[in-house]
Order: C-alpha cells, then sequence, then structure tokens
C-alpha cells in the first residue's frame, strides 16, 4: 500500500523519528475509509476504566464485550481502537493484524478520593504493546495537577522506550488540577496549552478536548485580547489549538465528550475540519449508540471529513 502525498507530507514532519514508528503513523493514517487523506476517526474505549461498567456500557449492553468494539472500529472503517491492557488483550488474537490497536498505558477510576488529587496509575507497558502486536501506545497526562509533573516524567520515560521499539505515542492531553475551575478545562487558552505541552512532550499524536472561548489565565487573556486571536468560533478555536501543536506539524484529534446529539457531534466535525484539525476520537457517542446507529452515526462522520457534508 502506497502511502498518499498527504500522508508523507504528514510523515516528513516527524524529522527525528525512526521507519518503525513512521511505519505504525503511516498504517493508522492509511487504514479504513479515511486511509491517505490526513484525517483520523479513533474508537478509544476507556471509559470502563474511567466510569465504571455500567455508567459505560449499560446504554447499549452489547458494548461489554471487548470485542464488540473491535468489531465495530472495522465495521465503520476507522483508523484505530484505543483501550487499556484487559480489553485489547480480550480481542488480541481473534482481530490480530486487522485494525490498528493502541494501548492505553494509564488509567483512573471514578472511586479514587478526591483528596488524592488528579493521577492515574501506570497499568502496561512498552513490552505489552509490542506483545499485543499494537500500533502505539497512549498516556494520559493532567497539566495543571498537582501529580502533573510526575506524568511528564513518566511519559517521557514511555515514549522513549517506544520510540526505539518503533512504537509512536499518542498524549491524551486533559487540563485538569487544583487550581483550574471546571469552565477553565476547556478553556481555549488552556487548551492550546495543553495541546503545546503534549508536542514538546513528543507526543505523535495529541488528543485535546474541543474548546470554550472561556479564557481562563489572567495573563494569557491579556494576550489574546491584545493580538485579537480569533476564538470567536469553534472552528477558529480548533485552529489556534493546531497552531500550538508545532502549527499543525502534529497530528491532533479532538474528543467527542459525553454522549450528545448526532448533529451536534456533526457540528463539531465541520468545525475540526475546518480548522484544520486531523480528526476525531469518539467513544460515548458511538459504543452508547446501537450498532446500527453508530455505524451511521459514523459513516456521516467520514463523510464530513471527506467535505462531503
Amino acid at each position: 500500500m502506497k502511502a498518499t502525498r498527504t500522508v508523507q507530507k504528514i510523515l516528513s514532519y516527524y524529522e527525528s523519528d525512526n521507519p518503525g514508528v513512521k511505519g505504525n503513523l503511516c498504517r493508522m493514517l492509511m487504514q479504513g475509509r479515511l486511509g491517505g487523506t490526513g484525517k483520523m476517526i479513533i474508537l478509544p474505549v476507556d471509559q470502563g476504566f474511567e466510569h465504571g461498567p455500567a455508567r459505560s456500557f449499560a446504554p447499549n449492553p452489547p458494548a461489554y464485550d471487548p470485542h464488540y468494539h473491535y468489531q465495530l472500529a472495522l465495521d465503520a472503517g476507522l483508523n484505530a481502537y484505543a483501550a487499556p491492557l484487559g480489553m485489547i488483550e480480550a480481542g488480541a488474537d481473534t482481530f490480530a493484524g486487522q485494525i490498528p490497536t493502541i494501548l492505553k498505558m494509564n488509567s483512573s477510576n471514578s472511586l479514587v478520593p478526591k483528596v488524592a488529587g488528579f493521577d492515574q496509575a501506570i497499568t502496561a507497558s512498552v513490552d505489552d504493546a509490542l506483545r499485543l502486536g499494537c500500533t502505539a501506545i497512549g498516556f494520559t497526562v493532567y497539566p495543571g495537577s498537582a501529580h502533573g509533573l510526575d506524568m511528564f516524567e513518566e511519559i517521557s520515560s514511555l515514549r522513549e522506550e517506544a520510540a526505539a521499539k518503533g512504537l509512536p505515542t499518542v498524549i491524551w492531553s486533559y487540563p485538569r488540577g487544583e487550581d483550574i475551575s471546571k469552565d477553565g478545562e476547556t478553556a481555549i487558552d488552556v487548551g492550546a496549552y495543553a495541546a503545546q505541552i503534549a508536542a514538546l512532550l513528543g507526543a505523535h499524536i495529541i488528543k485535546i478536548k474541543l474548546s470554550t472561548d472561556h479564557l481562563e489565565q489572567g495573563e494569557a487573556k491579556k494576550v489574546y485580547e491584545k493580538q485579537e486571536i480569533a476564538i470567536s468560533s469553534l472552528a477558529d478555536r480548533v485552529r489556534h489549538c493546531m497552531q500550538a501543536a508545532f502549527n499543525g506539524r502534529r497530528i491532533v484529534v479532538f474528543s467527542g465528550g459525553a454522549a450528545k446529539g448526532e448533529n451536534a457531534v456533526y457540528d463539531e466535525a465541520r468545525a475540526i475540519r475546518d480548522g484544520g484539525g486531523n480528526g476525531s476520537i469518539i467513544g460515548r457517542n458511538t459504543f452508547q449508540r446501537s450498532r446500527e446507529d453508530a455505524l451511521t452515526l459514523l459513516s456521516t462522520l467520514i463523510d464530513i471529513y471527506k467535505g462531503r457534508g
């Protein structure tokens, strides 16, 4: 399979990486119905860890089965499937080589007391990713957390090991911390900062949340107003986050968040496309719907990213 010029250009941005890393990036970029376009849709299923099984899968009980998610990603023509160790292991043999997988290497859970602070435990290894035939590793960092610097050190070490063994790194960069307000977690200044931090940590693919036009940091607000940085529309904010990701030299996908109506999902995808983002990493808005409805939604999203909607 020959990489398209669009994919070749994206790969050229990763100037220090070895053929293994670039080959795995190429595999994800060339996979599925968006293959070769430079756009991506990834199915992430780590919510059972984060929110618990009933909150995650009871709206669509077949989704309790790990094979359901592998098959959904395959049948929808997605670029990759991301999940924690146990979920990947549960289908690794049946679906070997059929869909690129991203091993999510750290997780938290909603049972941890709030006084413990915002942090995640490392629950897998780079060697697990190799053993399972994964295409990349994934890791969450919480910029703004009291534990954030430790998380930066953890992923720096894991990224070095993964890259040496030919695996790219996907960083979930989610601002969260004791001094960040709830509105601040999705503020545009904080979201762009999160994208920059992930890029500086060496992420090959960056996952961030879509931003609002709220400005959280006083000093940053002064700059946004003085420089008249455009943030009024969602597409503007996507464009600004791409600037923060080395002016678009890093792949950035935007999370879908909590379940919402189809039209809202489609509007967000159009804004990501129009703002120059690389695509979506969308979980609950797919697997909490029936399989038929999820496939319809994902097909429409693919059409949107292809410029057809």
